[in-house]
C-alpha cells in the first residue's frame, strides 16, 4: 500500500471576490487569510466582527497533483481527508465526489475512476454562518444563548460560533492530513486491542480490521504483530487473516500509570498484513499502555462512588477542563499542545477532561497524554444543545463515533467517554426543548446509540451518559452522592468560597472562578490606555459572560481594598479565582474517599479573554495555576478555619465573640505511607512567632489525616495570623497561611519586597508577613517553580524554569490598595 500526503501547492480562492491567496494545508481559511494579509488580527479589539463577516462567504480550495504509473496500475485508490471544517464538496477532475457536513469525521472516497496523470483537487467550503440560519429558520432547535442561533444543527465545534468565554470565529478548512491511499492487495482499516490482566500476565488480544482486493477470505495473507517492550526488546508473532484474533501474552508486564502513582511505561505495537511473497500490504503502529482502567461506581455508605480506578488503584482525580487551543485552527500544532499539558503536569495534573463543545482532539494530544501520565475524560462532541434525530442526523454522527472511537480507543490514557455535556441536566428541566420528541432523541442518542457503538468498538472503555450524571435516564444528575456534578454556585450563584464546605460531592467535573489574562496578554488587543479599564469597549468585548466583571468587582469588593490602577485589578482577579478554587479542592482533598474527582473548569482559553482558566491564551501562567502546583501536590497540608470568612451574616452583624479555630489535614495521593512533622504558629503582621505547636503525623497511601481542632480564643483576627507547614526529612513539602477576617481589614505591614537573582534562581525577602507574593518579568512570561506564595518575614528561593529575569517586579496583598 502506498500512501501519499497531498500537503503542497494548494491555493485558497475567495469566491465571493476572485481573491486568490497560497494556502497551507493542514491549515484554515482564517490562518490563511491572516497569513497573506487579507484579514487583520481577529483578536484585536473588535476585529472578531469583520473575521465573522468574511464566513457569510464561500471558500475554495485548489491543488494539482501528479500521479504515477504504480498508482494507477492499483487496483484499488481512495482520497482520504481526516478533518473538513465542514460544509463541503469534494471533486476530482470535475466529478463530485462527495459532500461533507461534519468536521468531526474521517472522509474517504474511491478515485480510481477519476484519476488521471495530472490531477486537480478541488474542495469547496459553503458558508458555515448561511447554513445555520438558514437550518434555524426550518427548525428552531434551540441551544446555549451565547452561541448562535441554529449552531445545533451543524457538526462543527459549537464554540466556534460563541460561548461564555469564545468568539463568534467560525473558522473554516482542510484542518487535517489529506492523503491519497492505493493499495492492490489488503488494507488494514483499524486494528482493536483489548487487555485480560490475570495471574501476573496480560494477554492481548489483536483483531485488525481489513479491506481485502483479492480474496474475500484472506487466503495467503498473514498478520504479523511486534510487540517492543519500554526496554526495546521486540518480540513477532504471525498469524494467518482467517485465525484471528491474535492471542499474545506477555509476563511479567510492566504496567503504565497515571501521573504521580508509576511510570508510564509504554509497548509499541506495529501490526502488518504480509501477502504469500512475504511482502507488507499494510500496517498499522501504536504505543499502548498495559492497565486496566474503569470508573468504580459501586454503592458505599453515602449513595455511590465514582473513582477513577488504575490497575485496582482508586485514585482521586485532579485536573481541568480543556477546550480548543486556538479559533484558528490553523495554528494549533503538536508543539503548542504540548506546551500546554506539560503545564498541566506542572500543576500536579493526573487528569484531562475534553469538554464536548469543540472538536475531537489531534492523534498528538492522546500521544503527549499516554507520555505524560494524563488520564483522559472525553466527551463526545455535544454541548448545551438539543439535537433532532433524524434519519440523516443518525447516520451521520454515528459515523462520526465510529471514526473516533477507532481512532483513539488503544490509547492508555482514555479513562472514559461521556455522552455529552449538561444535556441531561438541562433536558431533564426542559431548557432550550421544544418539543418532546427532543427528550426522547436525547435518551435514544445518549442512553442507546453511543452505548451500543462503544459495546462493539471500545467494549473495555467505561461510558458515561452525560456530564454532570447519576447514571442516566434523567435521574436527579447533578446529585450530590452519586456520579459527577458540576457546581456553580460559588461564582454564578454569588455564594462565598466557603460556601464548597457546606457539600461532600463525590467527583466534581466542573468549578471554576473567573479572572482576568495577565496585563501583557491584555496589550495583545489594546492599543489605547483608555482600553484598559475592565469596563472598556474592548475589554467588555473581550468578556463573553455578561455579569462576569460586575461579580469579580463584588467579590473583590467583599475580600479586598480598592485596588488602584489596572494592573492592580488584574492582579487581585487573579488571587480571587486562585483562592476561591483553592476552598474547594481542599475540601474535596480532605474528603478523599468519599470525593474521588476535583476537576477545575477551566485550564486553558482560545483567544485573549477575561476567563475561568488558568493557562491564558498566550500561555502565561494565571496565580490559579501555581496554587494549583501546591494544592495538587501529591502531599498536601491544608488548614480548615472558623473565623468571621465562615460566618454568613453581615459584617456590621457578626457576634462579639467569634469563634476562631484552626484543624489541619494532611492529604496523600501518593502510592507509599508518609510520615510528615506538622508545625503551625500564631504570628503577628510583623512575622513574629507568639506561639508554636508540633506534632507528628502518619498518613497512609491514599488517604487523608486530620488533626485536633485547635481553638484560638485569643488570637487578634485584624493583628495575627496562623502560618502552617509540614515537612519530611527536615525538608517542607507543603506550607501556608491563614487569616481569621477579610483581607481588607487585616493590618498588613509593608513587607519592604526584594530580590536576588544568582544564575537561575531568585531568592525575594520580606520584612514582614508578605501574603500572596508575585513576581514578574517585563514580558510577565516566566514560568517558576512557585509562584504567588506567602512569606513570614523570611526568605524563599525559587528557581527560573522558562524565561528571562529580566526588570523583575513584586508585590504582595499589601499593594492591592
Amino acid at each position: 500500500m502506498r500512501k501519499i500526503e497531498l500537503n503542497a501547492g494548494w491555493t485558497l480562492n475567495c469566491v465571493h471576490d476572485g481573491t486568490k491567496v497560497p494556502a497551507v494545508v493542514p491549515g484554515s481559511v482564517y490562518t490563511d487569510l491572516l497569513r497573506e494579509g487579507i484579514m487583520p488580527d481577529p483578536f484585536f479589539k473588535d476585529n472578531e466582527d469583520a473575521a465573522l463577516a468574511l464566513m457569510d462567504y464561500d471558500y475554495e480550495y485548489v491543488c494539482s497533483f501528479p500521479c504515477d504509473d504504480d498508482i494507477l496500475s492499483e487496483r484499488n485508490v481512495l482520497l482520504r481527508f481526516e478533518g473538513l471544517d465542514t460544509i463541503a464538496d469534494v471533486y476530482l477532475n470535475g466529478v463530485r465526489l462527495f459532500s461533507a457536513n461534519n468536521m468531526h469525521r474521517i472522509w474517504e472516497a474511491d478515485i480510481k475512476a477519476a484519476l488521471r496523470s495530472e490531477n486537480e483537487l478541488r474542495v469547496y467550503f459553503h458558508s458555515p454562518v448561511r447554513f445555520i440560519e438558514e437550518a434555524y429558520k426550518n427548525a428552531p432547535t434551540k441551544g446555549s444563548e451565547d452561541a448562535m442561533p441554529g449552531f445545533v444543527h451543524i457538526r462543527k465545534a459549537h464554540c466556534m460560533f460563541g460561548w461564555d468565554w469564545g468568539a463568534h470565529l467560525p473558522d473554516a478548512g482542510i484542518f487535517r492530513p489529506v492523503y491519497m491511499i492505493a493499495y492492490s492487495k489488503a488494507r488494514l482499516e483499524s486494528v482493536q486491542v483489548l487487555q485480560h490482566h490475570e495471574g501476573g500476565k496480560v494477554t492481548l488480544n489483536v483483531m485488525p480490521k481489513l479491506s481485502l482486493s483479492d480474496d474475500p477470505d484472506g487466503d495467503g495473507l498473514t498478520v504479523e504483530t511486534v510487540i517492543t517492550d519500554p526496554e526495546g526488546r521486540s518480540t513477532s508473532y504471525n498469524s494467518p487473516v482467517g485465525d484471528m484474533p491474535q492471542n499474545i501474552v506477555i509476563d511479567d508486564p510492566r504496567l503504565w500509570w497515571p501521573n504521580g502513582y508509576g511510570k508510564q511505561d509504554l509497548y509499541d505495537i506495529k501490526v502488518s498484513v504480509r501477502d504469500s511473497a512475504s511482502e507488507i500490504c499494510d500496517s498499522w503502529s501504536a504505543r499502548i499502555g498495559l492497565r486496566t482502567l474503569t470508573m468504580s461506581t459501586q454503592k458505599d455508605e453515602w449513595g455511590s462512588e465514582f473513582a477513577a480506578t488504575v490497575n485496582g488503584v482508586k485514585i482521586f482525580s485532579m485536573g481541568a477542563d480543556y477546550i480548543p487551543e486556538d479559533h484558528l485552527l490553523g495554528r494549533v500544532s503538536r508543539d503548542t499542545t504540548e506546551r500546554l499539558l506539560k503545564k498541566a503536569v506542572f500543576a500536579n495534573f493526573n487528569c484531562i477532561r475534553v469538554w464536548g463543545g469543540g472538536y475531537y482532539p489531534d492523534d498528538r494530544f492522546y500521544d503527549l497524554c499516554d507520555e505524560l501520565g494524563l488520564l483522559v475524560w472525553q466527551d463526545f462532541m455535544f454541548a448545551c444543545g438539543m439535537y433532532d434525530l433524524t434519519w440523516e442526523f443518525e447516520e451521520n454522527i454515528k459515523a462520526e463515533f465510529i471514526d473516533n472511537i477507532t481512532r483513539i480507543r488503544h490509547h492508555a490514557s482514555l479513562a472514559l467517554m461521556c455522552g455529552n455535556n449538561e444535556m441531561e441536566m438541562f433536558t431533564k428541566y426542559r431548557n432550550w426543548v421544544s418539543k418532546e420528541s427532543e427528550v426522547k432523541d436525547y435518551l435514544v442518542m445518549y442512553e442507546y446509540i453511543i452505548p451500543k457503538i462503544m459495546k462493539e468498538y471500545a467494549p473495555q472503555v467505561f461510558y458515561w451518559p452525560a456530564s454532570p450524571s447519576s447514571g442516566g435516564s434523567f435521574d436527579e444528575p447533578n446529585d450530590e452522592n452519586r456520579g459527577d456534578v458540576h457546581y456553580w454556585d460559588v461564582w454564578h450563584g454569588d455564594k462565598p468560597f466557603t460556601e464548597y464546605r457546606k457539600f461532600m460531592f463525590r467527583y466534581v467535573s466542573e468549578f471554576g472562578f473567573q479572572s482576568f489574562p495577565s496585563e501583557k496578554t491584555v496589550d495583545t488587543f489594546t492599543d489605547d490606555e483608555n482600553d484598559k479599564n475592565i469596563f472598556s469597549y474592548v475589554m467588555e468585548r473581550h468578556q463573553r459572560n455578561g455579569s462576569a466583571n460586575g461579580k469579580i468587582m463584588n467579590y473583590m469588593q467583599q475580600t479586598y481594598l480598592y485596588p488602584q490602577g489596572f494592573s492592580n485589578i488584574i492582579y487581585a482577579s487573579q488571587l480571587l479565582q486562585a483562592d476561591a478554587i483553592r476552598y474547594g479542592v481542599e475540601h474535596f482533598r480532605r474528603n478523599r474517599g468519599r470525593c474521588m474527582g476535583a476537576v477545575i473548569w477551566q485550564l486553558n482559553d482560545c483567544w485573549p479573554v477575561a476567563s475561568w482558566s488558568s493557562v491564558d491564551y498566550c500561555g502565561r501562567l494565571k496565580a490559579l495555576h501555581y496554587y494549583a502546583r501546591r494544592f495538587f501536590a501529591p502531599v498536601m497540608v491544608s488548614c480548615e478555619e472558623e473565623s468571621e470568612l465562615s460566618v454568613e451574616v453581615p459584617l456590621n452583624q457578626l457576634p462579639r465573640d467569634i469563634k476562631q479555630s484552626v484543624k489541619f489535614c494532611v492529604a496523600n495521593e501518593s502510592m507509599e505511607n508518609v510520615d510528615v512533622k506538622l508545625l503551625w504558629e500564631i504570628r503577628n503582621a510583623s512575622g513574629d512567632v507568639l506561639e508554636n505547636h508540633e506534632e507528628n503525623v502518619h498518613v497512609p497511601a491514599l488517604s487523608s489525616v486530620w488533626t485536633g481542632k485547635y481553638e484560638l480564643s485569643r488570637l487578634d483576627r485584624f493583628n495575627e495570623y496562623v502560618s502552617y507547614k509540614i515537612e519530611r526529612d527536615g525538608e517542607i513539602i507543603s506550607a501556608g497561611t491563614v487569616i481569621f477576617t477579610r483581607p481588607k481589614y487585616f493590618r498588613f505591614r509593608d513587607p519592604k519586597l526584594r530580590c536576588r537573582i544568582c544564575g537561575n534562581r531568585i531568592t525575594v525577602s520580606a520584612n514582614t508577613y508578605a501574603k500572596s507574593v508575585e513576581i514578574l518579568n517585563e514580558n510577565e512570561d516566566l514560568v517558576l517553580s512557585d509562584n504567588y506564595f506567602d512569606l513570614n518575614a523570611d526568605e524563599k528561593t525559587v528557581e527560573i524554569l522558562e524565561g528571562n529575569a529580566d526588570c523583575i517586579r513584586l508585590r504582595s496583598v499589601y499593594d492591592i490598595r
